[in-house]
């Protein structure tokens, strides 16, 4: 049984094949954050789509504290190896194998103060799940898709920097995932989205995708 928990903001943590992932940890300073740093303990991969503080976050801190490794674009890589971390680096291209995984880096539309911005799709032996990262809508992960189909997906929908929930919706139907799960939104008054707006226009487009709507430390297991 795998099991996504969401932790405010862009923050989930994962339970797949006896692993604890973490995408993107900003804990400190999310008013959405539903636990604090130490309380996350056991983590073996931490995945950062990109270097902006609301994703990057407290990666590094909780890194040393887990012993975990970071998984990121090449550049954030470095600079974590250059802490002392443990860092494994990716770029959009074939698999990397880390931790019995397959980990995908895919596109991302969107900035970066270091590297590339990047989504990420994990393969495991109970599920295939993707993060999209900070990204607008782009027809490419139709593509993806077909290659490795996606069990649970985690996409944002607050707009202004990322996609709104129009765009979230058509990008889902793209991608065609079993379940998606709606982030990015609500975290400050720019990204303000309802995420039912959300579910509506993907009824609207496809029977075939659950939405699950998650609060900040509920959790889904698939």
């Amino acid at each position: 049984m795998a099991r996504v928990k969401f932790l405010g903001h862009a923050a989930f943590e994962v339970e797949l094949d006896g692993k604890h992932l973490l995408f993107d940890p900003w804990i400190r300073g999310n008013r959405l954050a539903c636990l604090e740093v130490e309380d996350l303990r056991g983590i073996d991969l931490i995945l950062v789509t990109h270097a902006h503080s609301d994703h990057l976050g407290q990666a590094f801190e909780i890194a040393r504290r887990n012993d975990a490794r970071i998984v990121a674009v090449h550049e954030i890589a470095v600079e974590a190896e250059k802490e002392g971390l443990r860092s494994v680096g990716v770029n959009v291209g074939g698999p990397a194998r880390v931790e019995g995984f397959e980990i995908i880096a895919t596109p991302a539309l969107h900035s970066s103060p270091l590297g590339t911005p990047i989504g990420f799709i994990v393969r495991g032996r109970e599920a295939t799940i993707y993060h999209a990262g900070d990204t607008g809508l782009f027809s490419d992960i139709a593509l993806y898709g077909q290659l490795y189909p996606v069990d649970v997906a985690m996409i944002p929908i607050g707009g202004h920097y990322t996609m709104n929930c129009e765009q979230a919706a058509i990008f889902t139907t793209l991608l065609k995932p079993k379940v998606v799960i709606p982030m990015h939104y609500n975290t400050f008054p720019l990204i303000r989205a309802d995420p039912s707006v959300f579910a509506r226009e993907v009824a609207k487009r496809t029977r075939d995708v659950r939405v699950v709507i998650l609060r900040p430390c509920e959790d889904f297991e698939f």
